[in-house]
């Protein structure tokens, strides 16, 4: 199954979008997300697409500190860049969801430590083009694609250093090699332990 859009006028403002994404009535486990102004939905991850998730926040959970979380379901908003996206994983101190919020389902991007994406057939494009345009827009320090539909093999990749809408590459490589996260992480990531779509 590849991702849905909802119906909506097209000269429809920022509210209104929001309005629509809580309103959309879809089946359990699937995520809704405003991707360039536009409500999408996309089926639940796969299985290799939950372990390489769930290998990730495993890992990740040693070296945050006591009071930030990581979160699978959390939908983090860029209306600059009419976004409202549910990442795989986002982390972020506990006191942005509700303490800085204006929303009771979703913080600023801005709010956020770090983001992960992991590709799905179905979300190709917009993790690996609208996505990171909108999170570099964010200011979101770090930025991590896993994404398993690359030509000639998995592939992850760190993005940081944001400005406006275009991320650096920090550190690139194949499933198999280490990825060093940088402070406040300092953390080796084996993506030898993920498994191949």
């Amino acid at each position: 199954m590849s991702a849905l859009t909802v119906d909506h006028e097209p000269e429809q403002g920022w509210d209104d979008l929001v309005r629509i994404w809580l309103e959309t009535d879809a089946p359990e486990g699937c995520k809704v997300e405003i991707v360039e102004g536009i409500v999408t939905v996309s089926p639940a991850p796969a299985n290799k697409h939950n372990v390489i998730a769930e290998k990730l926040q495993r890992s990740l959970y040693k070296v945050i500190p006591e009071d930030w979380g990581i979160y699978q379901t959390l939908a983090v908003s860029v209306p600059s860049r009419s976004g409202l996206f549910i990442p795989d994983l986002v982390v972020v101190p506990e006191a942005a969801l509700v303490e800085l919020s204006e929303s009771e389902h979703f913080i600023p991007a801005d709010a956020s430590s770090f983001i992960v994406e992991i590709t799905s057939k179905s979300s190709l494009r917009h993790d690996r083009v609208s996505k990171p345009a909108a999170y570099a827009h964010a200011g979101v320090p770090l930025y991590l694609l896993v994404d398993q539909w690359a030509q000639g093999g998995p592939t992850i990749t760190l993005y940081g250093e944001p400005k406006g809408d275009v991320y650096r590459v920090l550190q690139a490589g194949k499933f198999g090699d280490e990825i060093p996260l940088p402070a406040p992480f300092d953390l080796v990531i084996d993506t030898g332990a993920f498994p191949a779509a």
